[in-house]
């Protein structure tokens, strides 16, 4: 089925009750412990699914697909976000919060880092084998236009698309995080919906859930009233905005960061245009840089260097 056409048979699926057949479901973020992370894995687990959770010890947002080459400390020199772990405790492993004791992990890395160790030890321990399915958030804040290249969220999606696993980044508004309490009342929401599309991508058809090479991009707005699903694409209106400032005397250049003043035309139809219109956006994303195979103007470029 061509992923356009499966996603929206997963839509349709979405809204009907039916139960779906049992997953192994990996989850992983850039935020650390979160309570968009918490609530997800609750209604993952109350569906049916059997899930572990591997985070970053701290807030990695911004990341994209960094690796820390460098290595690293043997021990935390700091705790991690939301007490998943204390200093002195060993640089990755099982988190040691109360009420978390099983299922899930920390890592002091990137993003990349902590999927990698959901991926390599986490799931080989557990299940022998990779998961049916990464779920990448849901993140604190959206990840749609320009800023999904250095998104840590859709980073991990797509790293676990190129390994040849189905893979689906989900990310919500700043305004869903609650470190103490883990309870944020808009984490339930955003979680349900979730696993209404795992769901329904569950029962679309046989495995893979998605096909090889396709990850999927979810966006949710920050009203949580009334929320439909939309199919869009990644586009080129972002609700961030990003500049270099060149400094002056003895303030150095620096990069400032915050929010857009200018919203969407009614011209702009794609994700962050949807998100901000009170929709679910939902992208289909291609894994990696390959482009088209079948580019005619590259290759016959590449004909007259012969």
């Amino acid at each position: 089925m061509k992923p356009r056409l499966l996603l929206l048979a997963a839509f349709a699926l979405a809204a009907s009750t039916a139960e779906a057949q049992a997953s192994t479901i990996l989850i992983s973020n850039d935020d650390g412990l979160t309570s968009n992370v918490r609530a997800l894995y609750l209604a993952l687990k109350e569906a049916g699914h059997d899930v572990i959770v591997a985070v970053p010890c701290t807030n990695q947002s911004g990341m994209g697909a960094a690796l820390r080459f460098s290595g690293t400390p043997a021990r935390l020199e700091a705790d991690c976000r939301s007490g998943a772990a204390r200093a002195g405790d060993l640089a990755a492993g099982p988190i040691t919060r109360a009420g978390f004791e099983n299922d899930w992990y920390y890592v002091s890395g990137t993003p990349v880092m902590a999927l990698m160790f959901g991926l390599d030890v986490a799931a080989k321990q557990r299940w022998g084998h990779d998961p049916d399915l990464v779920i990448s958030g849901p993140n604190e804040g959206q990840n749609a236009g320009p800023v999904v290249i250095s998104s840590g969220t859709v980073s991990n999606a797509q790293f676990a698309a190129l390994k040849g696993i189905p893979a689906v980044a989900v990310s919500a508004g700043l305004g869903t995080a609650d470190d103490a309490g883990l309870a944020n009342p808009a984490s339930p929401v955003i979680a349900r919906y979730t696993a209404a599309l795992v769901g329904a991508l569950v029962a679309a058809g046989p495995a893979p859930l998605l096909p090889r090479g396709i990850a999927l991009n979810v966006n949710f707005p920050d009203r949580l009233e009334s929320l439909k699903w939309k199919p869009s694409r990644i586009g080129s209106y972002s609700a961030f905005s990003g500049s270099f400032a060149p400094g002056s005397g003895d303030k150095p250049p620096r990069l400032v960061f915050g929010l857009n003043p200018v919203a969407p035309t009614k011209a702009q139809q794609l994700d962050e245009a949807v998100v901000s219109r009170g929709a679910i956006s939902v992208s289909v994303m291609q894994a990696g840089y390959e482009g088209p195979a079948s580019d005619r103007r590259v290759r016959r470029m590449l004909k007259a260097l012969d």
